[in-house]
């Protein structure tokens, strides 16, 4: 691999970009309907924040949303939180999904699945299944603002029962079928679901899996339900339940419910990984508008495209992928274990499906790479236009291992955002630049900047990533936080009117910015703050690492305190004083002095949540002295048994 400093720019702008991107389109646009001409993203962006009305008006108009009723204006109420969006106008996010004046014959769902063949549905077939969909649950009585929840895969049924529920202006909340019932109840019981989906089983990789003895447990745990409707995957049989067939029986026509703006259409989950898990609220009009321009100005989605990023129902990457409906784009499922049966799994469906944007995690290109992966050589991977890669921190080198994988003309878009506002903060587009290890800058229509604790902005240092104006995606509150006092808790307690994301980001002069991690899990020694991704950066590049976790336990009489790094060693490597020596040097040069573990510990596995992130403040409090139950719930970890690792004496690991 080249050795490349980070910041340096490892894929200028292409000089035909502004002439073959959706972005450039809408600058030709903007100049023509709007007399508006701006020379090139950061013209453009600057606009895109300092006058929210014509931006977003923009962004309505050139991506043509349909409204039933119009707005009395773009932004009633500026204030944060409370920010009030289109006022007077009603829409519905999922008729333009199903979009039924796109040609019918063209591609929406593409389906892979280690459960079952191969499936494709046409924008026809889509349109009439969720008709078919909407009118099996209006008889089983759903209706406007009733709650629909879903125990199920990353499947056509789910994308279909999903823009169904929306049709009818019925909330939807879903979760993946490998959380245990404890987690599912723990999140559905909040919203008193009418109507329960699920299925009875699945197969990861090779093996079969059995859920009915979970299903049975929540439906016990959700007292409101009324029906359960079982989709056939799987072996087993659910009694007592309305069948898929039986739901989608009977023809109907297409039909949507006109609703506000900021009408409750899905909820998101948090993790739950220290704590119940919030239920953040997001609305029809703000899914709808914000998608429309990050994944048509950002991503550059339009008719024909294809979107493949791996993710389960319980993330809001799902509500995500099937976004790229709203562009006449085909949403790309995929259910099973992705490393089955070998890492260039992903690489390979991406393939089969000529998909035209590909999302990775960094936890699964650094797995590639160490693999000896070469994608764009291994693989039929011609279709591909975009890489996307989010989740986590991605190092230096993975930045240019994919540039060097895929060439320029590929563009890499390496981005973070949030559940909380179902979309990406910081991002690439066909019109900026990429540099190694950062992302290209802020997304248009994001006012996002880096506070210092006293709520001053910060260039070239770390701080606390905000969002100083309002976005439409923001969510309109949490299920059940009836006085907003946990929703303004949340992202308002530190910078009262300015929204609080709980990264830590650094910008620089020129708009690019690195994301270290989460702002609670940061490490501060001798006043040096240093996100916990510089550490991974730095030690998962050895070949004896595959994983990694690094705690700071602060000393209550001032003192530098103690910096543990737990290490999960490759397959036949072993714990050795030399490897510790290495790692301790290479963090010394490559980061600081200050940050030099104290001492370096073995585990088999590091605890991560079912999205993948490493679960740093659960590990602290338990070695703080708190019991694994008090701080995590575990079925919202990918394996529930590794934060008891970490009981034994002196923090756990050898």
């Amino acid at each position: 691999m080249t050795a490349v400093e980070e910041g340096a720019v490892i894929r200028p702008v292409p000089e035909w970009a502004r002439e073959r991107s959706v972005i450039g389109d809408y600058l030709r646009w903007l100049e023509s309907e709007r007399g508006l001409s701006f020379e090139g993203y950061d013209d453009l962006y600057a606009w895109s924040v300092d006058d929210l009305d014509a931006f977003w008006q923009s962004i309505w108009d050139y991506f043509g949303v349909l409204a039933h009723s119009p707005h009395t204006a773009v932004l009633g109420d500026a204030a944060m939180p409370g920010a009030q969006w289109f006022p007077g106008a009603t829409l519905n996010y999922a008729e333009h999904a199903v979009g039924a004046w796109r040609d019918p014959q063209g591609l929406a769902l593409i389906e892979r699945s280690q459960t079952r063949g191969p499936r494709e549905t046409t924008r026809g077939q889509l349109a009439e299944q969720v008709a078919r969909a909407r009118a099996g649950l209006q008889r089983l009585g759903v209706g406007k603002g009733d709650r629909v929840v879903a125990y199920l895969p990353n499947i056509t049924e789910t994308a279909i029962a999903y823009l169904a529920t929306i049709s009818l202006g019925a909330v939807w909340a879903s979760c993946a079928p490998e959380f245990g019932h404890r987690a599912i109840v723990d999140r559905f019981s909040q919203i008193d679901p009418k109507v329960l989906l699920v299925v009875p089983g699945y197969v990861y990789g090779e093996k079969a899996i059995d859920r009915t003895a979970e299903v049975a447990e929540i439906r016990a745990g959700l007292p409101t339900v009324e029906h359960v409707v079982v989709v056939p995957y799987g072996d087993g049989e659910v009694p007592d339940a309305t069948t898929w067939d039986e739901l989608t029986a009977l023809p109907a026509e297409p039909a949507y419910e006109a609703v506000p703006f900021d009408h409750p259409m899905v909820v998101l989950f948090t993790s739950g990984t220290t704590g119940k898990p919030k239920a953040i609220v997001h609305c029809h009009g703000g899914l709808l508008v914000e998608q429309l321009k990050s994944q048509g100005l950002s991503w550059d989605l339009r008719e024909g495209s294809r979107l493949l990023w791996f993710s389960t129902t319980a993330w809001m990457l799902w509500n995500t992928v099937i976004s790229a409906l709203l562009h006449g784009a085909a949403s790309v499922l995929i259910d099973g274990n992705p490393m089955h049966p070998d890492p260039g799994q992903q690489w390979r469906w991406a393939a089969e499906t000529r998909a035209t944007l590909v999302g990775v995690s960094p936890g699964y290109v650094l797995a590639s790479r160490k693999a000896g992966i070469e994608p764009a050589r291994d693989f039929d991977l011609a279709a591909v236009e975009q890489i996307g890669c989010a989740g986590a921190p991605l190092a230096t080198e993975g930045f240019v291992w994919l540039v060097e994988q895929f060439g320029q003309d590929v563009l890499l878009n390496v981005g973070s955002g949030g559940t909380d506002v179902c979309t990406g903060l910081v991002a690439a587009s066909p019109l900026q630049p990429v540099y190694a290890g950062e992302m290209s800058g802020a997304v248009l229509g994001v006012a996002a900047a880096a506070y210092d604790p006293f709520g001053r902005e910060v260039v070239g240092d770390l701080g606390e990533l905000v969002i100083t104006r309002p976005m439409p995606s923001m969510p309109v509150g949490f299920w059940g936080d009836d006085d907003g006092s946990r929703y303004r808790a949340a992202y308002f307690d530190m910078y009262p009117g300015i929204w609080r994301m709980g990264d830590w980001a650094r910008f620089a002069e020129r708009g690019s910015v690195v994301i270290t991690g989460r702002s609670d899990a940061t490490l501060n020694r001798g006043g040096v703050r240093l996100g916990t991704a510089d550490f991974y950066g730095v030690v998962e590049e050895f070949p004896e690492v595959v994983d990694s976790l690094v705690v700071h336990l602060e000393d209550p009489e001032g003192g530098p305190g103690e910096l543990i790094l737990y290490v999960v060693l490759a397959e036949g490597a072993e714990p050795a004083p030399d490897l510790e020596r290495r790692i301790a040097a290479e963090i010394r040069a490559s980061l600081s002095p200050r940050h030099v573990p104290d001492a370096v510990r073995y585990v088999p596995a590091i605890p991560r949540s079912r999205t993948g992130k490493k679960l740093e403040l659960p590990v602290k409090r338990i070695l703080l002295g708190a019991s694994p139950d008090d701080v995590a719930s575990r079925d919202s970890l990918l394996d529930p048994t590794t934060l008891d690792l970490f009981l034994a004496s002196g923090g756990g690991g050898q």
